[in-house]
């Protein structure tokens, strides 16, 4: 068996917590899903209220406070056919599962969990279809929900099918599975020779992990990322930055610089997004640009390359300086491609948390300015 760690999926089954806290967090996972794996909550100090594993997995009850929307995002206005989008000109997004490792609480997705059915994956044919007939795809991100909850079978599947179509150059699996359960990469070597048969020298199989705090980095964790490099996949990270989680620039500082030693590029670190329960767990992107850069003063350059971005309606949004009145923002990437490049300069808000929340533009380059005369007139 793959699996050596099972799931609890009742918030009751949690022997560590006082018959009051199991009443108060049953009213959180009334709305919102809650399981992990017995290994993930094993890393867990139950004397530390403020334990970063803790927070990362346990039910919190201001989840209920009224904030955020459904798909902050706007995922839906890119959705092809039930789990197939397609945003960005190169890269089909499938959503093949609809479970995960767990449920971190500060998740964007939380309808795949709140409506399994409704985001899932139901008919591949269609949408290896749409692919095949879309030869500016070069790129299939693997997502969900976690692929690596689907069985290596299952999983190789789909991989096959998308190895068959020209066209598509990577394959990206995004998982928090070497987190949540690294027995289920350590122990299946049909998935590493799955990987190994797939991820070619010319078209990369990569692994996008979701490491958001140093305590994550297990010996067993770092072993599955190991076995996944041998097996020829590359690794590269990302993590949301998390009020009372990795929000310190020292905590973040570490986790940048122990994922660059094990060879897990740091790739995007993320604005949390404005979804349901999430206000908890969000800062203003302003004080979140301080942290990032604290953090990456202390590490060396290889461990520097992570973008601060928002992942909103219209692509990926870099935050790339801010002064004492002005926040800079540019389109690292864009759903219509016209914006790539695209650089705002907006009224400095402390109180931010999305791009919503800026009034003032201050300006709006056109892409191709001149370096020069960036900045507000």
């Amino acid at each position: 068996m793959a699996v050596k760690s099972k799931n609890i999926t009742r918030i009751e089954q949690l022997e560590q917590l006082s018959e009051q806290e199991v009443a108060e967090l049953q009213k959180v996972t009334d709305k919102f899903a809650f399981h992990c794996t017995d290994y993930y909550l094993s890393l867990i100090d139950w004397d530390d209220p403020e334990d970063p594993i803790r927070k990362v997995i346990i039910p919190d009850v201001r989840e209920l406070e009224e904030w955020g929307r459904f798909d902050p995002s706007d995922e839906g206005e890119y959705t092809i056919l039930p789990g197939l989008e397609h945003k960005y000109n190169s890269t089909a997004l499938l959503l093949v599962s609809n479970i995960c490792g767990g449920v971190c609480r500060y998740c964007f997705r939380k309808r795949v969990f709140m409506e399994p059915d409704r985001d899932f994956l139901q008919d591949l044919p269609a949408a290896l279809q749409y692919i095949k007939e879309h030869h500016e795809i070069n790129q299939v991100l693997l997502t969900g929900g976690d692929p690596l909850v689907l069985t290596t079978s299952k999983l190789e599947n789909i991989i096959r099918q998308l190895r068959e179509i020209e066209h598509v150059q990577i394959i990206r699996i995004g998982t928090k599975i070497p987190a949540f359960n690294p027995y289920r990469i350590v122990g299946d070597p049909a998935l590493l020779e799955m990987l190994e048969k797939y991820s070619t020298e010319r078209k990369k199989i990569y692994v996008m992990t979701h490491f958001v705090h140093p305590r994550e980095l297990t010996d067993l964790s770092i072993e599955s990322i190991y076995l996944l490099q041998k097996a020829g996949a590359a690794v590269a990270n990302q993590t949301p930055l998390i009020r009372g989680l990795n929000d310190d620039p020292k905590v973040l500082a570490e986790l940048l610089s122990r994922l660059s030693f094990i060879g897990a590029v740091p790739y995007y670190i993320f604005q949390c997004r404005p979804a349901l329960g999430n206000k908890a767990y969000t800062m203003p992107i302003e004080e979140g640009y301080e942290i990032v850069e604290q953090a990456k003063s202390r590490v060396s350059g290889l461990a520097k390359r992570a973008r601060f971005v928002l992942s909103y309606s219209s692509g990926k949004i870099e935050i790339v300086g801010k002064t004492k009145d002005y926040v800079y923002f540019k389109y690292h990437r864009a759903a219509n491609d016209a914006d790539s490049g695209r650089f705002l300069a907006l009224k400095s808000n402390p109180k931010a948390c999305w791009l919503d929340d800026y009034d003032e533009v201050v300006q709006d380059y056109p892409v191709g300015l001149p370096y020069r005369a960036y900045g507000p007139e």
